[in-house]
């Protein structure tokens, strides 16, 4: 059994902003059979798995930026004006661990791993990537 590690770095270019990382992330991958932890080390980010279709991304923008509005005034803000953020991002997950077959993500026909920049834009966003396995 081996454990291996990588950081992932990432640049945003939008307040909000969904980007597919899976061929980063498969390009990374250094054993051939096991899981791998996918980790975002920021608060104001979340790695998710789903369809990489243009009005899907489009419909789960639309669904946070409706759960989570300007219509409140919210405490964080008195801090550094992100609560938005914040809160989004207590909806999602900072993680995904998922199976690796073959040195690539065993995702399934139609998933994609997505970071989801929450409080962009932003430099050097860092993703740690853990694998364990052969």
């Amino acid at each position: 059994m081996t454990v291996k590690t990588h950081s992932l770095k990432i640049n945003t270019n939008k307040n909000f902003e969904i980007i597919d990382i899976t061929s980063k992330i498969n390009e990374l991958i250094d054993i051939n059979e096991g899981i791998i932890s996918i980790f975002s080390k920021h608060s104001t980010s979340a790695i998710v798995v789903n369809e990489n279709e243009q009005g899907l991304l489009s419909d789960f923008e639309f669904m946070l930026s409706n759960l989570v509005t300007d219509k409140y005034s919210y405490q964080h803000d008195r801090i550094d004006n992100n609560a938005k953020s914040h809160l989004k991002s207590f909806l999602l997950s900072s993680s995904e661990c998922l199976p690796v077959k073959n040195s690539k993500l065993d995702l399934g026909t139609w998933q994609s791993v997505f970071f989801i920049e929450l409080d962009g834009p932003r430099s050097s966003r860092t993703i740690t990537l853990t694998m364990v396995g052969e």
